[in-house]
């Protein structure tokens, strides 16, 4: 069947769906589901890490490589400090620049390094919103039971139970700083409901609340004396002989030299993974998330926790293509949108967790029920059009203002017929494993937002990742800054990746390419 007729079917059945009521799966055939059709299940995507701290763990074979792998300094690397600061942020999204500005308020002389420019980062392009419970029907604890169901059970509870309880605190912030987060009618805090969340929760600035919170954050950071260096990528961390970090080398992109930077407390906020694009999947992750802080770590000695999970966005675009990789908000379901196969109906409830959403999209898709394009990729249609029809003509272009603007430069029109998507790679779940002061097994050094793990357990809520970004960012930036109060400057050694080299010689085909990555390896080179 043509493209078209399959669209028009979207709209010929689109009465008959409106009156269907689709339960949530119960427990049983949700796990099967996801266990058959989750990306995180295909065991030939996987291998044993071969040493270090996760020896013998499995993650995918693109991190397990990044791991292994090689730093680009030399072992007698000239260690003469370039910069030296009480707290070195690395990373210049949410979470960086959050970590930079509590760092700064708690009276700490900090520097911010970052590969891209201040702001380039994940965080941007978040677009459901931050969950946050702040109404009279929400609480806390129900933020927490929804959010450790929807981690399967396997979230770190004092994590968990630390970001809920200071989300009200991180909003009022917020807005104090002057994020315009959506309200109704009467002036009140606007709240949306999200796929896996019981209640209400969601703050939104319509489809662009990550680039919202950014700006504000961004400004902030400017107006602060806090020391940037924009396009200085971190490639390798400093220790002093005892186990504890003492700084970082940054590489400078421009010039390609290396700065040495002392620093009493370190901070790694460098995102997730999205760029290594694990099992051929697209991304919605911008261009520098290729895991930085994750081979670095490791190295130091740092264990790492849950990288055999990852996070596929149920509505990445899969037309047309140069659109490819690129979120559709999720938001678009929660107001109503229906998720439609090529036979005009719907499979899964659109709320349900966005592991259960995309192993459903999957399922269509491999059974013979997805829609092919005229590229041949497979897809599923999202029922934009539906919004308008329940809620009255303009409301998408009332609260997706982005979304159709996107499209739109495309030639086609949201507002009047159905996208079709696909599962894209959206986040780590796992990552480095920290306390609930963002603090790594390595003394003084932090990481905070993606690159952190056991917060979100084997699937995240949406929303609750601009809320960690937040909190932990906070409580990284305050709790580096106090103790770089009472420390002197540690001594700058390479003693642990002489070590990590030692190790990793005892293993055939170990240290064969260099981490961290950087840059995907689809980018221009020089030359």
């Amino acid at each position: 069947m043509q493209l078209q007729a399959l669209q028009d079917l979207v709209h010929k059945t689109r009465d008959a769906r409106r009156a269907q009521t689709l339960s949530k799966f119960p427990p049983s055939e949700r796990d099967a589901l996801i266990k058959k059709y989750h990306p995180d299940h295909r065991e030939n995507a996987y291998r044993p890490i071969t040493f270090g701290p996760n020896a013998g763990e499995k993650t995918v074979r693109e991190l397990a490589a990044l791991l292994e792998g090689d730093s680009p300094v030399s072992a007698d690397a000239d260690l003469t400090p370039a910069y030296s600061t009480d707290v070195l942020v690395v990373g210049g999204g949410g979470a960086g620049c959050a970590a930079a500005l509590h760092a700064h308020a708690h009276g700490a002389k900090v520097l911010l390094a970052t590969k891209l420019r201040l702001g380039d980062s994940n965080t941007v392009m978040a677009q459901g919103g931050i969950q946050i419970a702040i109404t009279n029907e929400d609480s806390p604890v129900q933020h927490f039971l929804d959010t450790l169901k929807g981690g399967h059970m396997k979230n770190d509870h004092q994590l968990l139970k630390t970001m809920v309880e200071e989300g009200p605190s991180i909003a009022k912030w917020l807005l104090d700083l002057g994020v315009l987060f959506d309200r109704d009618a009467d002036g009140n805090l606007h709240v949306k409901k999200g796929g896996g969340s019981s209640r209400p929760r969601l703050l939104t600035c319509s489809d662009y609340t990550g680039l919202e919170i950014m700006r504000v954050l961004k400004d902030e950071v400017l107006n602060q004396k806090i020391q940037l260096l924009e396009f200085s990528a971190a490639v390798e961390l400093l220790s002093d002989g005892q186990g504890n970090c003492t700084g970082a080398i940054l590489q400078d992109l421009d010039n390609k030299r290396y700065l040495v930077v002392a620093a009493k407390t370190v901070i790694l906020a460098t995102g997730g993974i999205g760029r290594l694009h694990i099992q051929g999947f697209p991304t919605s992750n911008h261009y520098g998330a290729t895991g930085d802080a994750l081979p670095m770590s490791y190295r130091i000695g740092a264990k790492l926790l849950q990288i055999d999970t990852f996070q596929y966005h149920p509505t990445g675009a899969v037309y047309p293509e140069q659109l490819i990789g690129a979120l559709v908000t999720e938001g678009i379901r929660s107001e109503g949108g229906h998720l439609v196969n090529a036979k005009g109906e719907r499979f899964v409830n659109e709320l349900d967790t966005r592991d259960v959403v995309s192993s459903s999209i999957i399922r269509e898709c491999e059974e013979g029920r997805g829609v092919r394009t005229t590229t041949g990729r497979l897809g599923v249609w999202l029922d934009t059009p539906l919004l308008d029809v329940e809620s009255g003509s303009g409301t998408l272009d009332k609260h997706f203002p982005a979304m159709v603007r996107q499209y739109k430069r495309y030639g086609l029109d949201i507002t009047k017929d159905p996208v079709l998507i696909y599962p894209t790679l959206h986040y780590q779940n796992g990552g480095v494993q920290i306390d609930v002061n963002g603090e790594s097994g390595v003394r003084n050094l932090f990481v905070a937002g993606e690159a952190s793990g056991g917060l979100h357990g084997r699937n995240r809520l949406m929303g609750n990742s601009l809320l960690d970004l937040m909190v932990y960012g906070k409580r990284s930036g305050s709790t580096a800054a106090e103790r770089a109060k009472s420390m002197q400057h540690g001594k700058l050694t390479l003693e642990h990746l002489k070590r990590f080299r030692s190790e990793a010689k005892k293993h055939a085909g170990s240290l064969e390419a260099h981490s961290p990555m950087l840059f995907p390896d689809y980018v221009r080179k020089e030359g």
